[in-house]
């Protein structure tokens, strides 16, 4: 392949990605926000549930999960160019999954001795496995298009393709959420939990909606 199919998708996801992180941390402090406003919290728990938000929103969160994104599509891209047969694959996922793990929240924001710990790195390891796939899906595309819209297309040939792409990943988010929500003892945030966990599912649902909103944009 050309290389510069090969670069242009990489600019492109890398882009989109970067995008749908950028406003599902925007709807988080949004939702923070309302949910502090019509709450009844005292005058002190107010500005550290919000510097809290803010400061992991800004550095925490957004610096890790950028390095997901490279971690994602450097295995990505090593795939197109070698040729993706399982052995390498295996091998990317296991020499790249301690890294893409040590930038996700659940390693920086959870309690390593908590029962749960195990299950939320298990779906982990499963979110990194489909978007090393789904980057492969998009980095090989070599049809000429110049926009996220085109290349979705162009990998998914039918919109229920591109749906279930998406709904591997979203059910994935899915189920770290829920065991975060059996027992919310796994966070290390000291206080506003319950305050955290609402945010958590209400920004899903308003991203799941922006996402399959996206895709009837797409396809028409």
């Amino acid at each position: 392949m050309d290389d510069n199919y090969l670069e242009r998708n990489y600019q492109i996801v890398q882009g989109k990605m970067i995008e749908e992180m950028d406003l599902a941390l925007e709807f988080g402090k949004k939702l923070v926000d309302s949910e502090l406003d019509a709450g009844i919290f005292d005058f002190v728990v107010k500005p550290i549930i919000k510097s809290f938000y803010n400061y992991w929103s800004v550095h925490d969160a957004r610096i890790g999960t950028l390095e997901q994104i490279k971690i994602a599509l450097d295995c990505g891209t090593y795939l197109v160019k070698n040729g993706m047969n399982q052995q390498d694959f295996d091998r990317l996922i296991e020499e790249n999954f301690p890294k893409y793990f040590k930038n996700d929240q659940i390693y920086r924001q959870c309690k390593k001795n908590h029962k749960n710990f195990n299950d939320l790195k298990r779906v982990t390891r499963e979110t990194f496995i489909t978007q090393v796939r789904e980057t492969v899906t998009f980095l090989k595309i070599t049809e000429d298009l110049d926009n996220y819209n085109d290349l979705v297309r162009a990998a998914f040939k039918t919109k229920e393709d591109a749906y279930q792409s998406l709904m591997r990943q979203l059910d994935l988010n899915d189920n770290c959420i829920k065991i975060v929500e059996k027992d919310s003892a796994i966070l290390k945030i000291p206080t506003g939990k319950h305050i955290i966990l609402k945010v958590l599912r209400k920004g899903f649902i308003q991203t799941k909606k922006y996402l399959l909103d996206g895709l009837d944009e797409i396809y028409g």
